[in-house]
């Protein structure tokens, strides 16, 4: 990694809430080690996750590698 926009990750967590639970999805560089773009579900459908990778193609263009667990 030399440069911001080179490799960009994604994860899923899930935030424990008094009735459930909440998942977030995140998009970061690596590089930089910003977070380019979040989203939050009460559900694990994948929308939610292609909106936040949708939100950060379109903020920064895209990035050379893409890495998910």
């Amino acid at each position: 990694m030399e440069c911001p926009n080179q490799v960009w990750c994604s994860d899923i967590t899930y935030l424990p809430m008094r009735r459930g639970s909440l998942y977030l999805a995140a998009i970061l560089d690596w590089h930089t080690r910003k977070v380019l773009s979040w989203r939050i579900s009460n559900t694990l459908e994948a929308d939610f996750c292609a909106d936040a990778l949708n939100q950060a193609l379109h903020k920064f263009g895209p990035s050379e590698t893409m890495n998910t667990d």
